[in-house]
């Protein structure tokens, strides 16, 4: 669905994007991982022909980026930096005016039809009618989310989709990404945050520097790492009877090496230690990325 080779960027004496190799394959939802300024959104606008790119390829539906656009754009939902809209104007009417520019013409009750179930879909039907300069940061991201449904994309495209959402709005954007990608949509995320993307994304990448430092599978970024987690308020008594297998601790959490997590626990019960939890040890996409790009800065600081 996206391809890139080598992509790179540069603004003067910055490089912001350097020899990125994405792949995003149908099906996925993607997660584009950085901290800002690492350069995905400049990433996200070669993709869609909004910027040129300095040297590299970049593909988009198996089609060459810009020179395909025409092609291709119109199988494509986007919001990039923020929705626009006209201010004085509703929601309903911005959305009619979006749709009547697309390629998707017809009757227009078929239009009004295709507004009523986007407006729908990202929760805005009650909201439709006012103006848009009532709305807030978040409403604005639903209305810009819903224009980019309007075409009922093969690939979507977001960038940072969650900014300016309550936690209540958060969780409601991820269930409505998670619908889209069930009925077949592919989802190309750009986002920061990682408790996010770890609950979303089936693929992620990282992106430190304009480095494309990491690109795999979720699940096998979270495999287990051998480790189980123990949680007891008895640690030190642990500590005592299992020294050569404490790894780590943290308060009444410690990480330990057992080729035999239940026998494990049997003989911690045994001899006396209160287990709260047990079980195998995942890394978070927070340890994984953060190893990621301590291992990018070592290697740039190297050279």
């Amino acid at each position: 669905m996206i391809s890139t080779r080598g992509l790179t960027k540069q603004f003067g004496p910055v490089l912001a994007v350097n020899g990125v190799d994405l792949d995003v394959r149908e099906g996925d939802i993607y997660g584009f991982l950085g901290a800002n300024g690492s350069g995905k959104t400049t990433t996200v606008r070669i993709l869609l022909g909004l910027v040129l790119a300095t040297s590299g390829e970049a593909r988009v539906l198996g089609e060459p980026m810009p020179h395909a656009a025409r092609m291709v754009l119109p199988q494509v939902g986007a919001l990039v930096e923020g929705p626009a809209a006209y201010s004085h104007l509703s929601g309903r009417v911005n959305l009619g005016l979006f749709d009547a520019m697309g390629v998707q013409v017809g009757p227009s009750r078929r239009r009004r039809d295709r507004v009523a179930d986007v407006l729908e879909e990202v929760g805005l039907s009650e909201a439709a009618d006012r103006s848009v300069r009532t709305y807030s940061m978040g409403m604005r991201q639903r209305l810009g989310l819903a224009a980019a449904l309007l075409r009922a994309p093969r690939l979507l495209v977001l960038d940072e989709p969650t900014n300016g959402l309550d936690p209540q709005g958060i969780r409601e954007m991820r269930e409505l990404l998670l619908r889209l990608h069930a009925g077949g949509t592919t989802i190309f995320l750009s986002s920061h945050l990682l408790a996010e993307v770890e609950q979303t994304c089936t693929r992620v990448g990282v992106l430190d520097r304009g480095r494309l430092v990491l690109q795999e599978e979720l699940s096998v970024l979270r495999a287990v790492t051998g480790r189980v987690v123990l949680v007891t308020p008895d640690a030190d008594l642990v500590i005592e009877l299992r020294n050569g297998q404490v790894e780590d601790r943290d308060g009444e959490r410690l990480v330990m090496s057992a080729q035999d997590p239940a026998g494990l626990n049997a003989e911690l019960v045994a001899g006396g230690v209160r287990v709260r939890e047990l079980g195998p040890e995942r890394r978070g996409l927070e340890q994984v990325v953060l190893e990621a790009t301590g291992a990018s800065k070592r290697d740039g600081a190297r050279r």
